[in-house]
């Protein structure tokens, strides 16, 4: 009998770590970063050189992520549905790449015919800025430049649930 009360306990507390990893609120980060002004850095797309504030008045979910991550490579082409989805209603994905190899994060680029504009943050300054540890990371800004959501790793930026959090906020709601 007591080894059954003990294999009950130990299946009990296995499924709590699992729940506890598994549930929403553990995968899309802390909810304390919601509403806190998105930190601003220096950025260069396209050969323009400009910063994350100059994107206000735009939705932005900001991507970091890197070639050598296979969760990132998984998400990169629903982040391009999404961009053409939100970029005609004034929101933009933007993908901060921690790579070090420039010539794998252009090659990256080519071949998964990436079409959100991206920087290579060879300093990794900017994700640990906001606290980033994991690859993918993303963070949701509002038009007004605060944080509206963190979500951590990949995601399928089709779901019903992303795709109306997005466009209520592009919709001012």
């Amino acid at each position: 009998m007591k080894k059954k009360i003990v294999t009950a306990l130990g299946l009990l507390a296995a499924a709590t770590v699992i729940y506890v990893f598994a549930a929403p609120s553990y995968r899309q980060g802390e909810a304390s970063m919601a509403g806190k002004k998105a930190p601003d850095f220096p950025l260069q797309i396209g050969g323009r050189q400009m910063h994350l504030s100059d994107l206000r008045g735009h939705v932005v979910v900001l991507n970091f992520w890197a070639t050598w991550c296979p969760p990132c490579v998984q998400e990169t082409p629903s982040l391009n549905q999404l961009q053409q989805l939100i970029a005609p209603q004034g929101g933009m994905v933007l993908g901060v790449s921690v790579d070090q190899d420039t010539d794998a994060y252009a090659k990256f680029l080519q071949d998964q015919d990436v079409i959100f504009p991206t920087f290579d943050d060879t300093t990794t300054k900017i994700p640990s800025t906001y606290g980033t540890s994991m690859y993918p990371e993303t963070y949701v800004i509002g038009r007004d430049g605060r944080i509206a959501r963190k979500i951590v790793g990949p995601q399928d930026w089709q779901d019903p649930h992303f795709v109306e959090s997005i466009e209520a906020l592009l919709h001012g709601k």
